[in-house]
């Protein structure tokens, strides 16, 4: 795997007066702030998660097609069917459009997300490193910038991932503003040194790149889900629902949810006393019987994403669709990305609304944030 440049590790370069002009120089290369305000048929894609890695080793990526061996403890048979896919709504994204119909098999997935005990015996049996608890390789990072860049202090390069702040922001497009790089934040130690995760067994884990996700499901004989059946399950046998509990908005009624509630990102008023990650099955399921598929963490799929890709399906009824062949994001087109579902305890009806049923993010494969984690899939025998 090729490691390159993580997006806080340049938040921080900015401290060092010494490396400032290196820092301009990466952001105006890499960074794409674009966010676009919520509006019917937005007019080019939005990133409310930012991608912490920007090259990656497209051969070594390893795609699991196929799982039938993994064991089914804990996992909810969904049976096959046809449903109509993408926006139900004016808050969805242009990416989000045409809706389209889909035929799914039947397939088996995980109730919850992966919790930290589950990747806890993935760990312990493997000896598994995860991306962020590895350092940055300069040699492979300066390929990419002006010959003679100085090379930054290796206190830059270390392990580190993506860690939310809150702060009163006024410029919604620059997320560098809630987001920074924490040495040696990872799943183990989701906030950094001196934190850990005892007593959080039951919460999904976290920190944990699409790469990361791929390893665990080599482990266990699963796979990850496509974009298209991680929607077919979140709607839950209803047609055409905006959420996964339904059409009433994330703010009326019961708690439906882990997700952000206030002003995003001052303030959080905690209606469902979690701040950050809550342990799976906190709140209801959905008709399913799926947990979080709306709200606490952001959730790989095995798709690429491209921006245009309902687009190039057309009218046409697709048989478990498993996404493009290449990846496009307009915001940053140099980036190959794969798509996240779910939304996570950071989403905002004002902000990215990604508990949303149909609503697609992306980031890269090798990056990792502080509400990043996934579930897994099985095939159904023949």
């Amino acid at each position: 795997m090729k490691f390159t440049l993580k997006l806080c590790w340049l938040l921080r370069l900015i401290q060092n007066q010494n490396y400032k002009p290196f820092y301009l120089l990466l952001i105006t290369i890499f960074f794409s702030c674009d966010f676009v305000s919520k509006k019917p048929n937005a007019t080019s894609s939005h990133n409310c998660i930012p991608s912490n890695s920007k090259l990656n080793d497209l051969d070594n990526l390893n795609e699991i097609t196929y799982a039938e061996n993994g064991s089914l403890e804990g996992m909810i048979f969904v049976e096959g069917g046809e449903f109509e896919m993408g926006g139900d709504n004016d808050d969805a994204m242009q990416d989000e459009f045409p809706k389209h119909k889909v035929v799914i098999n039947s397939f088996w997935m995980d109730e919850t997300e992966v919790t930290n005990d589950q990747f806890m015996k993935f760990v312990e049996s493997t000896g598994y490193v995860t991306t962020a608890e590895k350092a940055i390789d300069w040699n492979e990072i300066k390929k990419i910038l002006p010959p003679n860049t100085p090379k930054p202090h290796d206190s830059l390069l270390s392990p580190a991932s993506l860690i939310f702040y809150q702060t009163n922001a006024e410029d919604m497009n620059d997320y560098t503003q809630w987001w920074r790089l924490e040495k040696n934040a990872n799943w183990k130690q989701p906030f950094g040194k001196d934190s850990d995760i005892k007593g959080k067994g039951n919460h999904p884990v976290i920190h944990i790149s699409w790469e990361d996700a791929i390893a665990y499901c080599k482990w266990s004989g699963k796979r990850l889900p496509t974009e298209a059946e991680f929607e077919y399950a979140s709607r839950g046998g209803l047609k055409n629902n905006i959420y996964s509990w339904g059409d009433e908005p994330i703010y009326e009624g019961n708690v439906k949810a882990n997700t952000w509630e206030g002003k995003f990102p001052s303030s959080n008023n905690m209606k469902d006393n979690y701040y950050y990650t809550s342990p799976v099955k906190s709140f209801k399921p959905n008709g399913y019987g799926f947990y979080d598929l709306g709200g606490n963490v952001w959730e790989w799929c095995s798709d690429w994403y491209h921006s245009n890709y309902y687009e190039m399906i057309g009218s046409t009824v697709t048989s478990n669709p498993r996404g493009p062949e290449t990846s496009y994001d307009p915001n940053e087109p140099y980036s190959p990305k794969k798509v996240m579902r779910g939304g996570s305890f950071l989403c905002n009806d004002s902000y990215c609304s990604g508990f949303r049923n149909s609503m697609r993010m992306k980031s890269t494969p090798d990056s990792s944030s502080l509400h990043a984690g996934f579930r897994t899939v099985v095939d159904v025998k023949s």
